[in-house]
C-alpha cells in the first residue's frame, strides 16, 4: 500500500506479514490471520476466530485500540455500493446485543464485494 493511497483514504490489503509483529500480540494461542486491510491508518484483521478492528489513535499512531468481533456475535451485515455521485460503498456489520452497525467506507480501489465475501466466509460457516 502506497502512503499516498492511504491518504485518499483507499482501504487496501495489507501483506499479512507486514502486521504480524505489531498483532501478533492480541492473538490467541493457535489463532491466525488470514486476511487483512487497511484503510489511512486504522486496519481490520480477518483471523480464522474473529474480526479485529484496530483504531489508531493520536498524531503518531502509537495509541491504538483493539476491538475483537468473534464471527458467532455477527447477527447479519450488509454491504451499500457506490451510486453516480457518493462513489464510496460501506460495509455495515450488526453485533449482537448493538443497536447500531460497525460501518467501514471502501473506494472503488478495493471491492467490497471481496471484503463482503471474507466476511460472508467466516459468519456463514
Amino acid at each position: 500500500m502506497g502512503l499516498f493511497s492511504g491518504i485518499l483514504g483507499n482501504a487496501s490489503k495489507i501483506d499479512l506479514d507486514e502486521i504480524s509483529g505489531e498483532f501478533g500480540k492480541v492473538l490467541a494461542p493457535n489463532e491466525r490471520i488470514e486476511h487483512a486491510y487497511q484503510l489511512i491508518r486504522d486496519y481490520f484483521v480477518f483471523t480464522d476466530k474473529r474480526l479485529v478492528v484496530v483504531n489508531k489513535q493520536g498524531i503518531t499512531g502509537s495509541k491504538m485500540e483493539f476491538h475483537s468481533i468473534p464471527y458467532k456475535s455477527v447477527t447479519h451485515f450488509s454491504i451499500e455500493t457506490g451510486g453516480t455521485l457518493d462513489l464510496d460503498a460501506d460495509l455495515k456489520i450488526w453485533i449482537s446485543s448493538t443497536a447500531e452497525p460497525f460501518t467501514q467506507k471502501f473506494n472503488k480501489r478495493l471491492s467490497i464485494y471481496e471484503v463482503q465475501a471474507v466476511l460472508a466466509s467466516y459468519v456463514l460457516k
